[in-house]
């Protein structure tokens, strides 16, 4: 679990690919594999991986299954690509953005970029346009593993404000139009959506059933 407070920027050092797994290499800092152990779990932009391996000169490697590379941008991951990583939470953590579980929704990609004075504003539209019901102003959005708060909703798309401190300590700064990123949905919208739905489809069955 995680609370989208981006610790480091890592850098892919390698990635060796055979039929089923893609091992990644990450270039880390000495401070951020201080007590980091093989088995445990990172956030690499927003997706929870499990590291493998620790090896002398500060690089982590972390196995990604087929499924998840179909699933999230490492599909698309090249040497030299800056990551967000961030440790998993421990029960005494101060949690200072929402609940993350690393669990990717979709991937989605950039359609404007706003210049403001002090921020900037990203528009994001999802691959899977069904995954819009998620998507409510003021809730939370995880976008390759910074935890944002949803600023503007339309039909296809949405925006996120990003600060300056953000930009400073997060690939966002990278970002140009048509860039894809990792994003995953507030699990608390989501089980309320599919909760309510649920219940509306049970009832209005049990309605319908009556007359």
């Amino acid at each position: 679990m995680f609370n989208g407070i981006i610790q480091y920027l890592g850098i892919i050092y390698n990635i060796k690919q055979t039929r089923n797994i893609t091992t990644i290499f990450v270039k880390v800092s000495k401070n951020f594999i201080f007590n980091l152990q093989i088995g445990d779990s990172v956030s690499n932009n927003g997706c929870c991986l499990t590291v493998t391996n620790i090896y002398h000169n500060n690089i982590i490697s972390f196995d990604i299954i087929k499924h998840t590379l179909e699933m999230t941008t490492f599909k698309t991951i090249k040497l030299g690509d800056l990551i967000n990583l961030e440790k998993s939470l421990k029960i005494n953590t101060y949690i200072g953005s929402h609940i993350i579980l690393g669990h990717i929704t979709d991937t989605a990609y950039i359609v404007r970029i706003t210049q403001h004075d002090v921020y900037i504003s990203i528009w994001i539209k999802l691959n899977n346009i069904k995954h819009m019901k998620y998507i409510i102003t003021k809730g939370s959005i995880c976008i390759d593993g910074v935890g944002l708060t949803i600023d503007q909703v339309l039909k296809n798309k949405f925006s996120v404000n990003i600060i300056p401190q953000t930009l400073a300590k997060t690939t966002l700064y990278l970002k140009r139009i048509n860039n894809s990123v990792n994003v995953e949905i507030d699990i608390f919208i989501k089980t309320i959506v599919h909760i309510t739905e649920k219940f509306l489809k049970n009832y209005l069955y049990k309605f319908f059933k009556s007359i």
